[in-house]
């Protein structure tokens, strides 16, 4: 949430919350992303409502009309509420609704299912780095969004669930700056905050077991305080041990992640 009121979401959120048991949460989570572009397309629009000394209710009124003949009450409230909080820039704004889409669209994949939510975006974002041809078809710039969307839907629906669905196509269609991958990890990690939880990336030079899963599962929440969902990566370069990454920290106790950090200190 680097940029982001920290208060002004958790208002959004506490609001989205609100009105969610009585949305339909696929429907909210598109419309959302569809205001995410309109705020990405029409920057006076952005700037105009992130602005402070703009009064609240003009803002929410004028966002109000805009939106009210093309997407669902429910929308129309979730982005007034948005444009009401208080945002130090207009990118905090669309950050924040982007976040808010995803939110709602993760609320169709509670429990388990969230764990198949963040599992499916790792996956993804494997097998795109592993796979050159499929990454650049995904990123070619020029290429419209449409047909970039139908290619996603062609090769994953049936294969994943609905919410993983639309977060990978958005992630493709509507990277705002990021790299695929990025935008993958992103969405990861929101939904991983979303359900209150860390996400530890473990590349192992072997299969876990699920015990061997479970006991680093344990372990991982006793050092940060915080459930912790894995997403492994099995690589034989390795050789041997394990390595961790939680956010920005990387816990590398592989043998080659040894043998790196012996060259580079004989390097100087």
């Amino acid at each position: 949430m680097r940029g982001i009121s920290r208060t002004s979401l958790e208002e959004v959120t506490r609001r989205l919350d609100a009105i969610l048991p009585s949305a339909n949460a696929a429907t909210l989570g598109h419309e959302l992303f569809e205001v995410v572009s309109l705020f990405e397309d029409q920057r006076s629009l952005r700037r105009s409502l992130a602005d402070q000394a703009t009064d609240a209710d003009a803002k929410s009124g004028l966002i109000g009309g805009l939106l009210e003949s093309k997407v669902s009450p429910s929308t129309v409230l979730v982005v007034g509420d948005i444009v009401r909080a208080k945002w130090s820039r207009p990118r905090d704004l669309v950050d924040a609704t982007e976040r808010m889409a995803v939110y709602a669209v993760s609320a169709g994949a509670e429990g388990s299912r969230l764990d198949e939510l963040e599992d499916e975006l790792f996956r993804f974002e494997r097998i795109v780095e592993a796979q050159p041809d499929l990454r650049a078809a995904l990123t070619r710039e020029g290429v419209a969004a449409e047909h970039k969307r139908t290619l996603v839907e062609n090769l994953l629906s049936g294969k994943v669930s609905a919410p993983s669905l639309t977060l990978i196509t958005e992630a493709v269609t509507r990277p705002r700056g990021r790299t695929l991958e990025q935008g993958l990890q992103h969405f990861g990690q929101v939904v991983a905050e979303r359900a209150r939880r860390f996400i530890a990336v473990v590349r192992t030079a072997a299969p876990l077991s699920q015990a061997q899963q479970d006991r680093l599962a344990a372990v991982l929440t006793r050092t940060y305080g915080r459930d912790i969902h894995l997403n492994i990566e099995v690589v034989p370069e390795l050789v041997g041990g394990l390595s961790i990454r939680v956010g920005d920290e990387v816990i590398d106790g592989s043998v080659a992640g040894r043998l790196a950090e012996v060259r580079r200190r004989l390097a100087g």
